[in-house]
């Protein structure tokens, strides 16, 4: 069911994106560092969507590796700091068998 939620809403946008491409194709003149052009205002505003959408996922690809790298040192930070137990640690356990209330007392 979520998948074709996903298609619906997909099928939509898309259909908007025709409309407003349909809408929007009067000439624009862009000027570049070099010189100008003239290109379709659904051209300039795709593009400058686009960029914008690469930015904002390669911001946060970089994030995600960030994060990902901590929880890779917290997780070495927490294995060095828990207490090794040793193979007479563990024996001296065993032979006094499970405690009880009255042993704390």
């Amino acid at each position: 069911m979520k998948g074709q939620w996903g298609l619906i809403l997909g099928l939509l946008a898309a259909l908007i994106i025709a409309v407003f491409a349909v809408i929007n194709v009067d000439p624009v003149q862009v000027n570049y560092l070099f010189g100008t052009a003239e290109w379709p205002l659904i051209l300039v505003i795709l593009g400058s969507v686009l960029m914008g959408s690469l930015m904002a996922g390669g911001l946060s690809i970089v994030r995600i590796y960030q994060l990902q790298h901590e929880v890779r040192r917290l997780k070495g930070t927490a294995r060095t700091k828990q207490p090794q137990q040793t193979g007479a640690d563990q024996q001296e356990r065993d032979d006094k068998g499970p405690s009880t209330d009255s042993d704390k007392s």
